[in-house]
């Protein structure tokens, strides 16, 4: 994606460069003064623009970065049983540890997180950028993020260590370990291919966790969702934890009608885009991922993709900022 930005830059600089030049071309007859003075209004002008994309860069680095934005969502469901009417979950979405320069960053958003009194609390993966050291020296910060009715996670494609170049296998499955045993030193339920019921004044919903799966052909597919389906009551009241939203899309919809509401990231908004509510929603992700941002429905089938906490590849938001997301369920 930096590279993507950095050809935009680069785009619009030799733009301006080549309307200077067919400006300039038509200036060939002009009197010398009046050439000097549009000369130098043009210059300026050009600069000024110029900058735009750069400063751009910048404010996307040191402001946008970490202003973590809470979006507030109220999903009715008629599925949702009484005693879950008001069940307040809170999820949060890639969190790339090993983009993270201090913990302060990361206790800012944790205290958004708290404020919130969540019921029950949901990670939808990628804990790290390529290797689990990278979440160790946040673990204390991270074991903070606490709720009544526990806190659930699965894994996204960067926390299994495909994109680290290993000596050997043994050493990416000892990282592997590791990745799980962090999940537990924070207190995280992790959940790989099964499910659990949040039970509640002797009624009860599904939470359903599986670990990565995506439609693109680049990346490994661990998840196995009739796996972690297996046993449970499908007229309950079931929501999927699956980070990669295009799992909605191509299994989730043609398959498992059961499933309620899917909880995905991965997309991050592409980390740059314009989103103003009620009248433009963009970003370059859409012409990957359909699905990249906010909820989406499909008949009786809901997904709602996090924009993420933290930022890959270019450290920095443009137009996207960070998310917490608060969902609300109410029993329509």
């Amino acid at each position: 994606m930096f590279i993507l930005l950095c050809k935009l830059f680069f785009a619009f600089f030799y733009l301006i460069l080549f309307l200077t030049s067919f400006i300039q071309e038509k200036w060939v007859n002009l009197p010398k003064e009046e050439i000097k003075g549009r000369r130098d209004f043009l210059t300026k002008i050009s600069l000024g623009l110029t900058a735009i994309p750069f400063s751009s860069l910048i404010y996307g680095m040191v402001k946008t970065a970490f202003d973590f934005k809470l979006h507030t969502i109220h999903y009715s469901n008629s599925k949702i049983p009484k005693s879950f009417d008001g069940f307040k979950i809170v999820q949060i979405s890639d969190i790339h540890t090993g983009s993270l320069h201090n913990s302060h960053q990361l206790e800012k958003a944790i205290e958004v997180i708290l404020k919130q009194k969540a019921d029950l609390i949901v990670f939808t993966g990628d804990l790290v950028n390529n290797t689990s050291d990278e979440a160790i020296y946040f673990i204390d910060i991270l074991k903070s993020i606490k709720a009544p009715y526990g806190v659930f996670s699965i894994l996204g494609n960067h926390d299994y260590g495909d994109y680290y170049n290993w000596p050997n296998e043994e050493e990416k499955r000892k990282d592997f370990e590791q990745m799980i045993q962090i999940h537990k030193s924070l207190d995280w339920n992790l959940l790989r291919n099964e499910s659990v019921i949040i039970k509640k004044d002797n009624e009860q919903f599904t939470l359903i966790g599986v670990e990565n799966w995506g439609a693109n052909l680049h990346f490994k597919k661990y998840g196995d969702l009739s796996k972690a389906l297996e046993g449970i009551d499908k007229e309950s009241f079931q929501i999927l934890l699956s980070h990669d939203p295009s799992h909605w899309n191509k299994e989730v919809l043609t398959k498992y009608p059961s499933i309620d509401l899917t909880l995905s990231g991965h997309t991050h908004g592409f980390q740059f885009g314009i989103e103003i509510p009620g009248f433009i929603k963009w970003s370059p992700s859409k012409y990957i991922y359909p699905h990249w941002a906010g909820m989406y429905r499909r008949k009786h089938q809901n997904l709602y993709v996090n924009r993420g906490l933290g930022c890959l590849g270019y450290m920095g938001r443009i137009g996207i900022k960070p998310e917490i997301t608060l969902i609300q369920l109410h029993k329509s």
